[in-house]
């Protein structure tokens, strides 16, 4: 049976990357923002948050913080997302690390359509009212 990895990385290495090595490996937007924590204080005091939320990890981490970076030492724990409605919940895996906590907690739902209303097309007011 094939494992899950992530850049050559099993779940077990992956959770001990140091953190010039996984700098390395994701892309240079993310790893800007990472760079940069010291001009975006509400990332910087959210990841101090996680570190000491790390404790109990069956426990739920709200956010409104869309653009945080999944680190590898997040695995296993869950996050509820923000999406300008309610909080989605997010669990971390291995192939969510290097992504964006707002990539799996989408802003937009499918409009469905129902049909016409009463008067809204010609033929519709010969339809009779229930």
């Amino acid at each position: 049976m094939k494992k899950d990895t992530w850049k050559g990385f099993e779940d077990d290495k992956a959770a001990s990357i140091s953190q010039e090595d996984f700098m390395k490996r994701i892309s240079s937007r993310n790893r800007r923002t990472l760079l940069r924590l010291k001009f975006n204080p509400r990332l910087k005091k959210f990841m101090e948050e996680v570190k000491i939320a790390r404790k109990n990890p069956k426990k739920v981490i709200k956010t409104q913080l869309r653009e945080a970076v999944i680190l590898p030492e997040w695995l296993g724990l869950t996050f509820g997302v923000h999406n300008g409605k309610d909080y989605k919940k997010v669990e971390i895996t291995l192939n969510k690390i290097g992504r964006r906590l707002g990539d799996y907690s989408h802003s937009t739902t499918r409009v469905l359509h129902s049909g016409p209303g009463v008067g809204a097309t010609r033929g519709s007011k010969f339809v009779p009212l229930k």
